[in-house]
């Protein structure tokens, strides 16, 4: 790892524990601008990847040129990803050139390819900042962007409140984890926008860049060479005012109960729904935690939501941090993977088909009802998710494809897939805590029951009604992708084939 002093203007930064440097380069004394990239923190304001790269152009008397591009071929590339992508983006710009900046968008497909894009923008800048992610096609590409860079490149952490790397580099376990995290929450509420003191850059550019502000976004995601049986999700509406308007739902409606509400599915005011505008940034967890405490709704419910939004999502982030690959299965527990592979050549009555999975078509009812929110909704009550990702263990031929395909529902169908957090939930269902006793398939791995919907006032009647939604059919790969994110390429090396199929 490059442990490059940090330049001035961002040395005594108050943020600075949320940047590092790629590589050892110098500044490009010829740049006629900082680049700032951004893959997935899509939001103009409280942005730590926007605030560094203007403190740094301030250092340097440059101007800041913020670029976001999409791609056709990144994994599971869809409408419902691509619509809620560039709806983001499109606000992002909005929100820059309202703080004096250039943002510059492009939208890869035929007729409009702009081959090492990222590349060519770089080599006019005197320096290149860009995300600090640890998951999916930003991990590898923000490497490879440094290694081929002429300037300094530095990835800005922007997904959490506290900077993972003021907590050290030792933590094991949750408990651990807390003790050190809470101490440091209040160190981290408030920030200080940076003032871009040079005009906007005006300068040409290598390409001609997409207005997004003036397409017809749906028919731009029309005409692209992308999965377009995954439907756009009406649940989460993309954009930065859907963003504010779930936050004012929260506080208004959803925080109130929160303590109690939060574990019953079956209401509508028991989760918050923010994980898609945190997932692709539109939304920061600062704002939220802000928004939060502004309101009155009772200690317990702030505690509580605090705990999921920072205590469980930011030790998944840390967690990510810490491990090769997250989103591959020897990341689970020692022990589960053990007595998973002790049981992988049990019995299996209730296999399913690959089909009859990802469209919520299983003889399981309940299972049904969690896989038809991911594929109509692109997103899934927490409390679903441990029933779904068990159940997966025993529908599928082995633990390596019941990992594979959880990873793979959820990536493709859900908007807050490819995820620190999701990832870190699908490892709890394949581990959490030893079982006392040894069962078929599972080993010494828990299984979960559905009672805690069903057995709820009208838990029957709403698991039937979910499960009975009407769903669109979408395309079925052969075989269930296995890491598609980690060889750096746009085409899918390995896979693992599907029981039933």
């Amino acid at each position: 790892m490059v442990t490059a002093v940090l330049p001035a203007g961002l040395r005594d930064w108050r943020e600075a524990p949320r940047v590092r440097a790629l590589n050892d380069r110098a500044v490009n004394v010829s740049g006629r601008y900082v680049l700032c990239w951004l893959q997935q923190a899509l939001r103009a304001r409280d942005n730590p990847v926007i605030d560094a790269s203007i403190l740094l152009g301030n250092a340097l008397g440059l101007p800041v040129l913020v670029y976001h591009g999409v791609r056709e071929d990144y994994p599971y590339a869809s409408d419902r990803l691509h619509h809620f992508i560039l709806a983001a983006s499109r606000d992002l710009g909005t929100g820059c050139t309202k703080r004096g900046l250039a943002c510059v968008h492009h939208v890869d497909r035929a007729g409009h390819r702009e081959k090492g894009l990222v590349h060519r923008l770089g080599a006019d800048a005197a320096a290149i900042v860009l995300e600090d992610q640890p998951t999916f096609v930003a991990r590898w590409q923000s490497d490879r962007v440094a290694a081929r860079a002429a300037a300094p490149v530095y990835a800005v952490e922007a997904a959490c409140l506290v900077p993972p790397a003021v907590l050290g580099g030792d933590i094991r376990g949750r408990s651990g984890f807390l003790r050190r995290h809470e101490p440091e929450r209040s160190n981290w509420v408030e920030t200080e926008e940076a003032v871009p003191e040079q005009p906007a850059y005006a300068g040409t550019l290598p390409f001609t860049p997409d207005r997004l502000d003036t397409c017809d976004l749906d028919a731009l995601v029309t005409s692209l060479a992308i999965d377009h049986t995954v439907p756009v999700s009406d649940l989460h509406p993309a954009g930065r005012s859907a963003a504010e308007e779930r936050l004012r739902w929260l506080v208004t409606e959803v925080l109130p109960g929160y303590a109690a509400a939060r574990n019953d599915a079956t209401r509508a005011d028991g989760a918050s729904g923010l994980s898609p505008y945190l997932h692709f940034g539109v939304l920061g967890p600062r704002e939220v935690m802000a928004a939060v405490a502004a309101v009155d709704a009772g200690s317990k419910h702030k505690a509580k939501f605090a705990d999921e939004l920072l205590g469980w999502r930011e030790w998944f982030h840390y967690q990510a941090r810490n491990l090769a690959a997250p989103e591959r299965y020897d990341r689970v527990a020692g022990w589960a993977v053990d007595t998973l592979a002790e049981h992988a050549a049990d019995r299996r009555p209730e296999l399913e088909t690959l089909s009859a999975m990802l469209h919520g078509e299983t003889r399981d009812e309940t299972w049904n009802a969690c896989q038809k929110q991911f594929l109509l909704d692109g997103w899934m009550h927490n409390n679903l998710r441990m029933y779904w990702g068990k159940r997966i263990i025993a529908m599928t031929p082995s633990p390596e494809a019941a990992w594979s395909t959880a990873c793979y529902l959820n990536d493709r169908l859900s908007l807050d897939g490819r995820d620190p957090s999701t990832y870190g939930n699908i490892a709890a269902t394949f581990a959490g805590s030893p079982s006392d006793c040894e069962r078929p398939i599972y080993g010494r791995v828990s299984t979960r029951g559905d009672g805690s919907t069903r057995r709820r006032d009208g838990g029957d009647e709403w698991l039937a009604a979910a499960a009975s939604r009407a769903v669109p059919r979408v395309s079925v790969p052969a075989e269930v992708p296995v890491d598609p994110y980690l060889t750096g390429e746009p085409t899918i090396c390995a896979v693992v084939r599907q029981g039933g199929l």
